[in-house]
């Protein structure tokens, strides 16, 4: 939107120059409503994406040797991760290598989490996106241990999140994961879905809807390739759309919305 009127205005005031000039900076304009500050240089996107894999599957190791060994279930979770990724043998070779390199004991995190918030860190969605892979990789067992809850708490609250924010995503991400492959859980398949899009029973139609929109959003695939996050990564993404549209799709059916 505001490429034409960068250009309308670029125009009536400046002529031609000023049209080219309008468009750039409308252009500009445009990117930063729709992908927040760190995405507003699109030139910087492959940079932004080297790093995101990269703290990915470093701090994926970190997590799955937090409670002092690795499990089949974390491992089986890499390689299906790595097969939606459908990565090519060499970025297979270097995501596992990045994996081992993280779960080695002796390996301090902290430098890779400081060129993450550098790089990617004045873009919401790319934070959230690493939180949600991580506690994923974190649920892949079918519980979370108490050392990697703390491991992740302390890297939401690097990435900005206090205490509140970070419970609440996790609990939104925990009853997603719930409604995976489309299917309807339990007899309590209803209190996980308002859970899994963040609201509570006593909540309106239209916050309900809201809370859905912007989870939607939030995983929208244009959206996030805009920020940075691997084109070859939006499968994932797209899985936690699913999930979240099983879940407001249950909620609808009972509310007759």
């Amino acid at each position: 939107m505001f490429k034409i009127i960068g250009v309308l205005v670029g125009y009536h005031f400046f002529g031609i120059f000023g049209a080219v000039l309008g468009y750039i900076v409308g252009s500009i304009v445009d990117r930063y409503i729709a992908y927040g500050s760190g995405a507003v240089n699109p030139f910087t996107n492959a940079h932004r994406q080297s790093v995101f894999i990269e703290a990915v599957f470093l701090l994926m190791g970190k997590l799955a040797k937090a409670d002092g060994h690795i499990s089949q279930d974390e491992i089986t979770h890499v390689e299906d991760f790595m097969q939606k990724l459908h990565m090519s043998s060499e970025h297979r070779e270097r995501a596992i290598a990045l994996f081992r390199q993280g779960a080695a004991s002796d390996f301090d995190f902290e430098p890779k989490l400081n060129e993450f918030i550098a790089v990617c860190g004045h873009t919401h969605s790319l934070k959230q996106m690493l939180l949600v892979y991580l506690i994923v990789m974190a649920l892949s067992d079918g519980r979370m241990d108490a050392a990697e809850e703390s491991l992740l708490k302390g890297i939401a609250l690097r990435l900005g999140y206090d205490q509140l924010a970070f419970s609440q995503l996790l609990e939104m991400v925990l009853n997603q994961s719930h409604f995976a492959g489309g299917r309807v859980p339990s007899a309590n398949a209803l209190d996980e879905a308002y859970k899994a899009l963040g609201v509570k029973k006593e909540s309106s139609d239209q916050e309900i809807k809201r809370a859905y929109r912007k989870l939607i959003s939030q995983y929208h695939p244009d959206k996030l390739m805009g920020q940075g996050v691997p084109e070859d990564m939006i499968a994932v993404a797209t899985a936690q759309t699913q999930e979240v549209q099983t879940a407001y799709d249950l909620i609808k059916k009972s509310r007759n919305m």
